[in-house]
């Protein structure tokens, strides 16, 4: 579908399903676990359920309107590439113009809910982050620098901080940090899935590392920003926000990081990269549960 298509196009036989797939329930799903962990961090004593159920709820809505818009953006690239294709919008199931309304419904609920139930600051950054993900790199840096998911991987990593401060009203550098774990490890997650599918960001005039550096520049990148993340992954033990459990749990899940990125670089099969990404999403959440096992549980 073009670019140039009306906002109004009609829909075909749109489903609650497909506006359920516009919110990309997985990946919130992550986002939202991130934001749980960062609340239950926050403080010695539990947050109160009501402020960790609609807190979460709202951060979770505002992610999902931040994801509906991508899907309006990235309507032509997705229609051109196999992994997406089959998104509603993409394939004329929700128009562009619902789409949005959807996203405009879904962000308005959210940040209400944060700004009522846990205090401005959250809602503030919350909606920082969507224009930090919906606009910014998905309408301007995505198309512009193959660096995209480097310099927009930080709206991709608020959601910690977000549950931090939906509890504190304050910015802790313990929270700033869970930040930074998911910051540095987004191009070496990310990038894995560009590699796989390099051809298709290729067709689709995408300027993916990959793409516009060559393979071999992108896993030399990879494996800066896999040593990086290690490195930033020790900090919590180090710096005493966390402790032996969390570094037992993250050296192992480190270790395989490193031998799945190893076996990419020496096989340099598109389904070893993808095996690589599809890890890293674990990886990312066995983290954070490591985190949250470490605070309440003493070794």
């Amino acid at each position: 579908m073009a670019m140039s298509d009306t906002l109004n196009a009609r829909p075909t036989d749109p489903t609650w399903r497909d506006y359920l797939t516009l919110t990309k329930p997985r990946v919130v799903a992550v986002l939202v676990l991130t934001s749980m962990v960062g609340m239950l961090l926050a403080r010695p004593v539990l947050p109160s359920v009501e402020l960790f159920v609609l807190a979460n709820l709202g951060i979770g809505l505002a992610a999902s309107a931040a994801a509906a818009v991508n899907h309006v953006v990235d309507r032509r690239i997705d229609a051109m590439m196999s992994r997406t294709k089959h998104r509603p919008v993409s394939e004329g199931k929700v128009s562009p113009f619902n789409a949005l309304l959807f996203a405009f419904i879904l962000g308005v609920t959210g940040l209400g809910i944060l700004t009522v139930v846990a205090n401005p600051l959250t809602a503030l950054l919350t909606f920082a982050s969507i224009i930090g993900y919906a606009v910014i790199y998905t309408l301007y840096l995505k198309r512009a620098t193959p660096q995209n998911i480097v310099i927009g991987g930080i709206a991709g990593a608020a959601p910690p901080l977000l549950g931090w401060v939906a509890v504190t009203g304050t910015v802790d550098p313990h929270a700033l940090l869970l930040v930074a774990i998911i910051f540095v490890w987004t191009p070496p997650h990310f990038w894995a899935l560009c590699i796989a599918k390099k051809e298709e960001y290729a067709q689709a005039d995408v300027p993916m590392l990959p793409v516009t550096h060559g393979e071999e520049y992108t896993r030399l990148h990879m494996l800066l920003y896999t040593i990086l993340m290690v490195i930033v992954t020790m900090l919590p033990y180090l710096s005493g926000m966390s402790g032996l459990l969390y570094l037992i749990g993250v050296t192992v899940i480190n270790g395989r990081f490193l031998m799945l990125l190893k076996k990419e670089f020496d096989t340099k099969e598109p389904q070893d990269a993808m095996t690589l990404f599809w890890y890293s999403i674990r990886y990312i959440m066995w983290l954070f549960l490591f985190l949250l096992i470490d605070h309440f549980v003493l070794l």
